[in-house]
């Protein structure tokens, strides 16, 4: 896996360092938030509903950056490595120093897997997601307005990892301070992929709370940095994110299982 990981950053520098001498970037820095919930609720030992949302803003609480809704079906092949299959709501708003010409809507089906694993106290999470994407091509007609022309299907790939380390325990059990560090890139594939294949390379880090194994709360920093089409135009955007994971179980108690 770290030997997967590291190719895949090579590729996106490789990628970074072809468009730099294409051109040179325009970046610009923003600032936003996200407030985020995320559930992964048992049905069943092995089956289980996978709920999102995520409340992003321009600023603190400003402006609409976008809003995402995520649900899902959850398969839990061991207790280490899950499957999943879903559907994504997206509506993304003009702002900041680059904006879109018009709110846009996407329609996204994603497959993903996700690897666990420990090592001494650290631990560890391999997220690997592929989404296909049905956005909202807005168009200027003759007088300069804005008309929805069709949608244009793109395709992306992403994986993240991420460590999680107790530091008010020696493990990662109920009532433990936490720090949450992740890396994820997005890899555009196929058709109209545009000049560019990478498209975002987020860096996280948050403290975090484990109350039990239903619930946790994070706080912290996202540096989302994003590649326009065009490969020019170029975001860094320094974001606040506090998330809370709440997950019910919807077993009946005497058949719950080890999962």
């Amino acid at each position: 896996m770290i030997i997967l990981f590291k190719r895949v950053c090579l590729l996106c520098l490789f990628g970074v360092m072809h468009i730099t001498v294409i051109a040179q970037p325009i970046i610009d820095n923003q600032f936003n938030s996200w407030y985020m919930y995320f559930g992964n609720h048992r049905i069943t030992d092995k089956w289980g509903l996978h709920t999102e949302y995520q409340w992003r803003r321009s600023g603190i609480i400003q402006n609409w950056q976008q809003s995402l809704l995520r649900v899902g079906a959850d398969f839990s092949v061991t207790y280490n490595l899950t499957l999943t299959t879903g559907y994504g709501w997206i509506v993304s708003y003009p702002y900041g120093e680059q904006p879109i010409a018009q709110t846009t809507t996407e329609h996204r089906i994603w497959q993903q897997l996700i690897l666990k694993q420990q090592v001494w106290r650290l631990y560890f999470n391999h997220r690997f997601r592929v989404e296909q994407r049905f956005i909202e091509d807005w168009q200027a007609n003759a007088a300069g307005v804005q008309e929805l022309n069709r949608f244009k299907y793109r395709n992306r790939g992403r994986y993240r990892f991420m460590v999680s380390i107790p530091l008010s325990r020696k493990e990662l059990v109920n009532n433990t301070l936490f720090l949450a560090i992740y890396e994820e890139i997005f890899l555009g594939f196929g058709k109209g992929l545009g000049i560019n294949i990478l498209h975002q390379n987020r860096l996280y880090a948050a403290l975090g709370w484990k109350f039990s194994p239903k619930l946790n709360i994070q706080l912290g920093y996202l540096n989302q940095y994003i590649i326009k089409s065009d490969g020019l135009k170029h975001e860094r955007n320094h974001t606040f994110q506090l998330s809370c994971t709440y997950n019910f179980d919807f077993r009946k108690k005497e058949k719950k299982g080890e999962l």
